[in-house]
């Protein structure tokens, strides 16, 4: 059985092509301009504003759906334990799906269409980098090369993060990473002092982790979100992305001396292309495979895109 396959009988999902979605948007109106949708989208993401009309509007609408009715049993909670005093929790939407595929502009985009709704809610975007183990450790444990799976990232401050963030508390900080050097920039933090939403982004923030046998309790980070969205596209797509931003990565970023990656930007073409083609099979093929894939299942609502980068149909999961 295939929950995921439009045609099965027991799939807990709706499926939409992206011209069927595009008709949910209403009257949702389209709240950025061209220029900033330059600004917002990453490397070799060619979603524009036609992109933007088609899927993210009616995204928006959805989302302020699910904001409202829980800002609703908020109120009903409050009434019930007769407690005027309680603090309303940021709602947590969270963002997976493999490398390369568009993550980081799907987070920027819904986070400025997000913030321009009439409520003008407060949002945040924080993504999973900065949570990361420092280079040092990872060499230390023999990890470089698992960088990016679950075992690399520290899992404590992750979920003391989003703790923290869904009990409403003041300035909760969550480290910096540095794409430039390639590591997390030690004492440097964001500070997330209690937004209406928090957009949380990273490759693995759906995976459950191992359940324990003895029936503890044991927190994954999903958790504490109210709704979950998985970036999908076909293993070649990403592959084909990945490759492609590598390449154009070894001459712009690559190129400044202070990258990590600048000794890429010396090789020859063909050189550098083994060296993608190595880093995907080796490390992000693998982790694809094992730990994010795997997670496509739990997410509340799924974009598959298709060879043009652009969403081709989504998956919404039933109530």
């Amino acid at each position: 059985m295939d929950q995921l396959a439009p045609t099965e009988k027991y799939s807990p999902f709706r499926f939409f092509s992206a011209e069927q979605w595009s008709q949910f948007r209403a009257d949702t109106p389209l709240t950025l301009t061209e220029d900033e949708i330059d600004r917002l989208r990453s490397l070799n993401d060619p979603v524009d504003l036609e992109e933007v009309k088609r899927i993210y509007l009616s995204l928006s609408r959805l989302l302020s759906a699910h904001v409202e009715a829980s800002q609703l049993l908020f109120r009903q909670r409050q009434a019930f334990f007769n407690a005027q005093d309680v603090v309303k929790t940021p709602f947590i939407i969270g963002i997976a799906g493999s490398v390369a595929v568009g993550k980081s502009t799907t987070a920027r985009v819904l986070k400025e269409l997000l913030a321009r709704w009439p409520s003008s809610p407060k949002v945040d975007l924080i993504t999973t980098d900065g949570f990361l183990l420092s280079n040092e450790i990872l060499r230390r444990n023999n990890l470089m090369e698992r960088k990016g799976f679950p075992e690399s990232y520290d899992v404590g401050a992750l979920l003391r993060f989003l703790s923290g963030i869904k009990s409403a508390q003041r300035d909760v900080r969550a480290p910096v990473y540095s794409h430039l050097t390639y590591d997390v920039i030690p004492g440097e933090f964001q500070t997330i002092d209690r937004p209406d939403i928090l957009i949380f982004e990273g490759i693995n923030v759906l995976q459950p982790g191992k359940l324990p046998k003895d029936g503890k309790i044991v927190p994954f980070l999903s958790d504490f979100f109210d709704f979950a969205i998985y970036i999908d596209a076909d293993e070649k797509l990403i592959h084909q992305w990945y490759i492609q931003r590598f390449m154009r990565l070894r001459e712009t970023a690559f190129r400044n001396p202070d990258s990590f990656f600048h000794r890429y930007s010396q090789l020859s073409e063909d050189a550098a292309r083994a060296i993608a083609e190595g880093l995907w099979s080796n490390i992000n093929l693998k982790n694809l495979r094992e730990n994010i894939l795997p997670t496509r299942a739990r997410a509340d609502l799924i974009l598959r895109k298709g060879a043009n980068h652009l969403v081709e149909e989504v998956a919404l999961r039933k109530l």
